[in-house]
């Protein structure tokens, strides 16, 4: 003959199987939390990874078809529009710290887009003027990434761009970047280093080694 459980017994093995089951639920909940986290973080560094290669490229193609670096068109631009200044007032005028800025003239001058002339005022003091070649290759120029970033900034509301920075100095904090002096340009490697010819080809973004979870 079988016994049936009493209702106290009976009561207490559904709560055993409830607890089961509950606790079942939990760990899947915990699982899919965890594997949407990793997903979410994945997503954030592939869109970084995205921005880096936006700017790598550009720099890229400036170099194929011009030959110049985005600092030093933006050197020439300041050259041309100041019409003869000197090295710390294309300095100032670029954003770009005194030393970069001669090394920049230094590649220019040779390449006989501008040139080092005594100024009218004062002889002691040289001036750097655009040369007619340097014009040229300046009106040739294409756009610099940073002009078509700052013409899409400025389409948003004040508190988008005030969001927009707050987020990416929080980014910064992350990669432990603050300290790091930058110009407002978006622009690879050395500021000052420049070469007309054109970078070794980058590897396909498919072809870079996965470091995924498995």
């Amino acid at each position: 003959m079988r016994l049936r459980p009493r209702g106290r017994a009976r009561r207490l093995g559904r709560c055993g199987v409830f607890r089961l089951s509950a606790q079942r639920a939990l760990d899947t909940f915990s699982f899919t939390s965890m594997a949407k986290s990793e997903l979410l973080e994945d997503e954030i560094v592939a869109a970084l990874r995205r921005i880096v290669r936006a700017i790598d490229l550009h720099s890229r193609q400036m170099v194929d078809l011009c030959g110049l670096t985005g600092p030093q068109i933006v050197v020439l631009r300041e050259a041309e529009r100041l019409g003869g200044a000197s090295v710390s007032a294309l300095a100032r005028a670029a954003s770009l710290g005194q030393p970069t800025v001669s090394g920049i003239l230094d590649r220019l001058e040779g390449q006989g887009l501008v040139k080092r002339e005594r100024s009218a005022r004062d002889r002691r003091s040289t001036v750097i003027t655009l040369t007619r070649k340097g014009g040229r290759v300046l009106e040739e120029s294409p756009s610099l990434l940073q002009d078509r970033f700052r013409s899409e900034l400025a389409k948003l509301e004040e508190w988008e761009r005030t969001q927009i920075l707050a987020l990416l100095q929080r980014l910064a904090s992350m990669m432990d970047a603050e300290s790091i002096d930058a110009a407002p340009m978006l622009e690879t490697g050395t500021l000052s280093s420049a070469t007309r010819t054109a970078p070794e080809t980058p590897v396909a973004e498919s072809q870079e080694p996965r470091s995924g979870r498995r």
